[in-house]
């Protein structure tokens, strides 16, 4: 029998897609953006997410232009990479034989840090063909193409080994698709127990209906994101129970005003993310919850 390791991105096409997901898809194979691989370049280690934690804002003062760069570049990818770390830490406890499943991985940073944790097996799923080449290459320059491997298939419809999975996480891609189908996918994959963690901005759904704020947000990304309420009704119904919740708003804050500041990485959406986060109608959430 064919087991999530053995099967290869190269004997497995993503599934039929929506003309709305082939649209995600094409714009994740053909991003280059700085803000994602200048602070990849760091240390290998590409995370499509953003950060948390109180900034060093030491770094704005260095008067060498270049080196200002450089420290800015640095002191935001170490945000990120708290929030890889943060989300790791939920996933319960793990042993080099288990398996975890990174959904929507991008270029593969999450997988990676979820790897040299717990020495756990991984499989990410991209819909971005290039993004899983990319992971790939990079697990096998780490030397851990045996354990990591990255699959270009829809999160929706993984292929992937029923109750094969001891941990799983989307680490800000559910906005991408509808919450019920992914949470499903999710809890067919995770063992009974099995831990699911998900990080997200989510729309504060007690103030009425998504704010401009958030609106500007899914135009920028091409994106919908979903209320708050959302997420708790959709993993009640598909039997996975929250045992942890954490509102990191607060922490995301110092993330996107460094962010603001770094002219060589800016996209124009910083200030929105602030605005929203500032008049409370956007949230960034952690979500932990177990597979019954």
């Amino acid at each position: 029998m064919t087991t999530a390791h053995d099967a290869g991105t190269e004997t497995a096409p993503v599934p039929t897609q929506s003309t709305y997901q082939n649209r995600v898809a094409d714009y994740w194979n053909a991003e280059e953006n700085p803000v994602n691989l200048e602070l990849g370049r760091i240390d290998d280690l590409y995370h499509h997410h953003y950060g948390v934690g109180e900034a060093d804002w030491s770094v704005l003062d260095e008067p060498d232009a270049r080196a200002r760069r450089e420290r800015v570049t640095a002191e935001l990818h170490r945000l990120e990479h708290a929030q890889a770390e943060l989300l790791a830490a939920h996933l319960g406890r793990l042993t080099p034989l288990d398996r975890v499943f990174d959904a929507g991985c991008g270029r593969g940073g999450g997988s990676v840090v979820a790897n040299l944790r717990y020495g756990c097996h991984a499989d990410g799923v991209t819909i971005s063909a290039k993004q899983a080449a990319f992971a790939n290459e990079q697990a096998r320059k780490r030397g851990i193409d045996g354990k990591v491997r990255y699959h270009h298939r829809n999160m929706l419809d993984t292929g992937l080994e029923s109750g094969a999975y001891a941990a799983s996480w989307n680490n800000e891609s559910t906005m991408y698709v509808e919450l019920d189908l992914l949470f499903a996918e999710h809890a067919r994959l995770l063992r009974r127990g099995g831990r699911y963690v998900v990080v997200t901005g989510c729309y504060n759904d007690t103030y009425g209906r998504a704010s401009r704020e958030v609106s500007l947000i899914n135009a920028h990304y091409i994106c919908d994101i979903h209320p708050r309420s959302a997420y708790f009704r959709a993993l009640a119904r598909n039997r996975l129970v929250p045992v942890h919740v954490e509102d990191l708003t607060a922490a995301a804050v110092p993330y996107w005003e460094l962010r603001g500041q770094a002219d060589h990485l800016v996209t124009g959406i910083e200030e929105t993310f602030l605005n929203a986060y500032r008049n409370g109608s956007f949230q960034y959430l952690l979500i932990a919850a177990d597979r019954i």
